[in-house]
């Protein structure tokens, strides 16, 4: 008989705040095709007698490509294991979940998804930055920075969304944030918007850099800000307050401000 595959969000990288759901698929996993961006508390954590298969991607560079960890997932299944897809936040957040959900069910084999906590959500609050508040919105948007916003047939509409109000989550956006920044502000975004640029969040090494929406590329430049981060733009920014004391991180985390 064929196994089962599980796609698994395993939330923003620390072990508190793995759901329990998570936690037990993995433990009962076979084979375990994971990227690199659970963190290396949750990957320390996989089984030692499970097959372990490193489908992570650092800079562009893809250690497997799509279609290869689509057939692997598939071809381990049949092959009667326990399959788990170890995705960093949630599997469905711009994370191609989508894609092998569609390829395990073409393939007519039985498939679980696990939601996680997206990074979009729990980094910003970590750090005590809430996407919505009344005085100021009441509306967040989460974008891929991925893709170039200047490009021709961008799926992003950067000229509706500036001119709003609302907050905006940019995940995957380092590289392009000197070309983000510039296409709201000629968008109609105020300049003055302020920014933040949290690097590794939930993590030991966890750093925040805050700024102008016209100075913040600038200020990641000097301050060499690396991805992985979440990049919020929007007056809730403002209630950012890294000498807070009440602000403590989620039991479970490392992290320190």
């Amino acid at each position: 008989m064929a196994g089962k595959i599980y796609l698994v969000g395993s939330g923003p990288g620390t072990l508190g705040l793995l759901s329990q759901r998570a936690a037990a698929v993995i433990a009962g996993a076979d084979t375990v095709l994971y990227d690199q961006l659970p963190g290396e508390e949750i990957l320390g954590s996989l089984p030692a007698a499970a097959e372990q298969i490193d489908c992570g991607k650092f800079g562009g560079d893809h250690i497997k490509e799509q279609a290869e960890i689509e057939r692997l997932l598939i071809e381990r299944a049949r092959a009667g294991r326990n399959v788990v897809r170890l995705k960093g936040g949630d599997p469905f957040m711009f994370g191609r979940g989508g894609e092998e959900l569609e390829a395990v069910r073409e393939a007519g084999i039985e498939v679980e998804v696990v939601p996680g906590i997206s990074s979009a959500l729990a980094v910003p609050a970590s750090v005590g930055i809430p996407l919505t508040h009344r005085r100021y919105t009441s509306q967040v948007t989460i974008v891929t920075g991925h893709e170039n916003p200047a490009k021709e047939g961008s799926a992003i509409n950067w000229a509706g969304l500036a001119p709003g109000p609302g907050t905006i989550v940019v995940l995957m956006g380092v590289k392009n944030l000197p070309r983000i920044a510039e296409v709201l502000i000629a968008h109609g975004r105020d300049p003055a918007t302020p920014v933040a640029v949290i690097e590794r969040g939930l993590r030991r090494d966890q750093r925040v850099t805050v700024g102008r929406l016209d100075a913040i590329a600038g200020l990641a430049a000097e301050r060499h800000v690396k991805p992985p981060a979440v990049i919020v733009i929007g007056g809730v920014v403002e209630l950012y307050d890294p000498a807070s004391p009440a602000l403590t991180p989620p039991e479970g985390t490392t992290n320190l401000l």
